[in-house]
């Protein structure tokens, strides 16, 4: 994983610089401690550096008080560099349905702005429970680049491998529609796979396309989710609030992988 980075984090932050675009990196805590270069860069291109656990742990596999021994260790981690507290969240290991039970709690209880682990619409929408509330700032699969360029055993994820042109036309079309729809565009690129140089060379005329279409906001998404929170105090705009929990409890007869039998 030194590709991750030695090379391809100084390549993105370099192509991003040249069009002023801010960046959003989601930094396990094992790599801020063992990779301070590339933390520092990310910093002095005024980068935002946001919490994403310690080391891709699946939060269903621990207890309670385990995940948020990890979550709390992760502030901690951030607010050493970057002189602030993280105000957002990923979850470490999404392939897994990594947001537990306990999750949302916990990032209320510690004061985080959003999470961006779930996939419940195309624009961002408000979490709430007894304590507090969330912006969450939902994914899509297809704007993933995983989905797109990663066949690699040792993560036992095995896909067909799409040319950059190819996945580029798929970012191409969802922008497009966000776009038509006055919605939100947001890619999750991993710099070990996007980093690579015929996959970053080909965000660049995407970036290109964007500017040139014009009315786009480039933002953080720490910018989002305070934006999300100014047009709601304001009364510009009513969100979608999701009570949490949704359930209590896993359907009966059902467990994870299929019904019982």
């Amino acid at each position: 994983m030194r590709y991750d980075p030695e090379i391809a984090v100084p390549r993105i932050i370099d192509l991003f610089k040249k069009y002023k675009i801010p960046l959003t990196f989601f930094v396990p805590g094992w790599t801020i401690n063992n990779y301070p270069d590339a933390i520092e860069l990310m910093l002095k291109n005024s980068h935002e550096i946001e919490h994403h656990g310690y080391l891709h742990h699946d939060n269903n596999a621990m207890s309670r008080q385990q995940e948020l021994d990890i979550l709390r260790h992760g502030i901690e981690l951030i607010e050493r560099v970057s002189g602030r507290r993280p105000l957002g969240y990923r979850t470490p290991m999404i392939s897994s349905n990594g947001v537990s039970k306990h999750t949302i709690d916990l990032l209320i209880e510690e004061g985080f702005l959003y999470d961006t682990s779930l996939y419940g619409d195309d624009i961002p929408y408000i979490l709430q429970n007894n304590k507090g509330l969330l912006v969450e700032i939902p994914c899509f699969q297809g704007l993933g680049d995983w989905y797109h360029y990663m066949s690699w055993s040792d993560f036992n994820y095995r896909g067909a491998v799409s040319s950059p042109a190819r996945a580029g036309e798929v970012f191409k079309a969802e922008f497009d529609a966000a776009w038509e729809h006055r919605g939100m565009w947001m890619c999750v690129w991993h710099p070990f796979v996007s980093g690579r140089l015929a996959r970053c060379a080909a965000i660049e005329p995407l970036i290109k396309y964007m500017i040139d279409k014009g009315d786009v906001w480039f933002a953080s998404m720490s910018e989002i989710a305070e934006h999300v929170k100014a047009v709601i105090a304001s009364g510009e705009w009513t969100p979608r609030i999701d009570l949490m929990p949704y359930y209590v409890s896993p359907a009966p007869g059902v467990k994870f992988g299929g019904p019982i039998s």
